[in-house]
């Protein structure tokens, strides 16, 4: 196993690089940059960054069915285009909520774009978890621009994850301190169900933030405040795996390239009180010894 660290910008690292996507289509690497407003295109191929200012507070990016792309902004879903910045807005959340931003968001089977929210409190930023209790929720963007609310009293809304047979979603709410899972209806989106599968204790392991799952089912969890990535058995709850990172703040990953192989992980330098000079950027671990799943893309 190797783990390479890649530049998160042209000028170095970023601040919350959070919602790594894999597009096969174009070879490339998409994530964002919640506090700096960016979106990010990281291409392999030339060792290179582009990326788009979007004037606002963004949780997540996924490519579409029709080659546009679509950002989960601080309230809203919006097309974005690449050479101006420029956003369309197609539906709006938490509009009762304006201190909510969006943080985390993935595509269903169905090609609905998921993302959830949560409260920031305007408290100092250095304060450990700045967000209001149970402020956020878990929404759901169908093909036709509406939104489905499916999960309330959410604090930190955050990783998604679905199972290869499309009848089990996984979801993390991190200041609940685990993994649940769902009874998930692929046809409708329907939620029932709910159940821990995963406890992830606060002194140990720290916030749970973003994951990925991989082609025998293993969910893999970032671990935001202990430089780490764990990989579970959600049929067992057992820890399985850990993979360390020079990064106190580790905040997502997806599996990338050709072959689905490869482990892309964000991380973040935000909060940190002392000199983290890896923190904030992206980093590719290969020859893990297992493949992820291709990742879903919104049907527009």
């Amino acid at each position: 196993m190797s783990i390479e660290v890649i530049k998160s910008t042209s000028r170095g690292p970023g601040a919350l690089l959070e919602g790594p996507h894999w597009d096969p289509v174009t070879q490339t690497l998409l994530y964002v940059d919640i506090y700096s407003g960016k979106v990010h295109r990281y291409t392999p191929a030339t060792d290179s960054v582009e990326n788009v200012d979007v004037g606002e507070f963004v949780g997540a990016v996924v490519p579409t069915s029709s080659g546009k792309t679509i950002i989960a902004g601080r309230h809203h879903y919006a097309f974005l285009d690449w050479k101006t910045g420029s956003l369309i807005k197609i539906a709006e959340v938490d509009a009762d909520k304006p201190d909510n931003r969006f943080n985390d968001g993935k595509c269903d089977p169905m090609g609905r774009f998921w993302a959830g929210t949560l409260g920031e409190s305007g408290e100092s930023p250095d304060k450990a978890v700045p967000v209001k209790p149970k402020q956020g929720s878990l929404f759901c963007l169908h093909s036709d621009h509406t939104v489905t609310k499916h999960v309330e009293n959410v604090d930190i809304s955050n990783g998604l994850a679905w199972t290869s047979d499309h009848k089990t979603m996984y979801y993390i709410d991190s200041i609940a301190g685990g993994v649940d899972a769902f009874d998930y209806n692929n046809t409708t989106g329907a939620l029932s169900s709910r159940r821990r599968v995963i406890k992830v204790p606060f002194e140990e392991e720290s916030l749970p933030d973003g994951m990925a799952i991989d082609e025998e089912g293993m969910l893999w969890v970032a671990s935001y405040g202990k430089s780490r990535i764990n990989r579970y058995n959600p049929a067992t709850g057992k820890k399985l795996q850990m993979l360390t990172f020079p990064a106190t703040n580790v905040t997502s990953c997806c599996f990338g390239g050709p072959n689905y192989d490869i482990l892309y992980v964000t991380t973040s330098s935000f909060q940190l009180t002392f000199d983290q000079p890896l923190a904030g950027s992206i980093f590719a671990v290969k020859d893990l010894g297992v493949k992820g799943l291709p990742a879903n893309v919104y049907q527009d």
